[in-house]
């Protein structure tokens, strides 16, 4: 146990992604590393090379000095920039070694949990430099293996985990961002409220709503007279939120009712990761 009962939830969520995620890599054969997974850019063995970079700067790690190449065209900003690191410092590792970095560093990221006497709010390393307390950084960690056990499973053909205590974290890391893509960047009117309707095995019904003065909030009361109303199956809002599939992609698993132009505007503006 944490010290804290607040970041129990998230080391959690963490173990059991993390754990499923050594299950899924430990068996595969030199070939399978390359395969393409959904994350735009990255091969199976950049995400596992992502996820241990990630867990070693939790770790205090020094982030490796290493000069990226120029060709990379998923590299668009400085934070992709960021994050490219720790993945083309690794890229030429073999499967055997992409194994044993991740095992010796789930180890030390364990026994780091076992440890933990922070409280919440201590600020910690965030990325591009910056600080962000102890809670988020654990929610952060939590949400980002279960979006990459996800991506590993869609490249590897072994579904599974869409309900697992990650995919909780997601759901509210998803609804969190909600109001600022209704209300700010699909431009939905003051005084207007969209429902989103989820289904699957993780289930929500949650009301957007934008008051007078243009800001959004959201909560789970339905709204009668809803401009619109999205529909779609968790995978489905899954793969749009994290950015790994366009809308048009897949219109067949979403219905909508209402104003559609203002539903496609938001799908449009649905990607939260980065």
């Amino acid at each position: 146990m944490t010290v804290h009962p607040s970041l129990q939830p998230y080391a959690d969520a963490w173990t059991h992604s993390i754990e499923a995620i050594s299950e899924l890599v430990q068996p595969l054969v030199e070939g399978e590393w390359n395969r393409a997974t959904p994350c735009p850019g990255w091969s199976v063995r950049d995400i596992v090379s992502h996820i241990i970079g990630m867990e070693c700067e939790m770790l205090g790690d020094p982030r490796p000095i290493h000069s990226l190449p120029r060709d990379l065209y998923h590299v668009r900003s400085d934070f992709a920039r960021y994050m490219e690191m720790q993945v083309d410092v690794r890229r030429h590792h073999t499967g055997p070694e992409m194994t044993a970095e991740l095992e010796y560093t789930l180890i030390r990221r364990a026994r780091q949990l076992r440890n933990e006497n922070r409280s919440p709010d201590t600020l910690v390393r965030a990325p591009l430099g910056a600080e962000q307390s102890l809670e988020l950084a654990y929610r952060m960690r939590a949400f980002d293996v279960w979006c990459h056990e996800q991506d590993l499973r869609t490249a590897l053909g072994v579904p599974g985990n869409l309900d697992s205590p990650g995919a909780y974290v997601a759901r509210d890391n998803f609804l969190a961002v909600l109001p600022k893509v209704v209300a700010k960047d699909a431009g939905a009117p003051p005084n207007t409220a969209v429902v989103l309707d989820v289904h699957g095995p993780v289930e929500f019904l949650r009301t957007v709503r934008v008051d007078a003065d243009g800001r959004g909030s959201v909560d789970g009361a339905p709204s009668l007279g809803p401009a619109v109303t999205i529909a779609t199956d968790w995978e489905t809002y899954v793969r749009l939120a994290c950015g790994r599939v366009r809308p048009a992609a897949v219109a067949d698993r979403v219905k909508m009712e209402g104003d559609t132009e203002l539903g496609e505007a938001i799908l449009a503006s649905f990607a939260v990761t980065p």
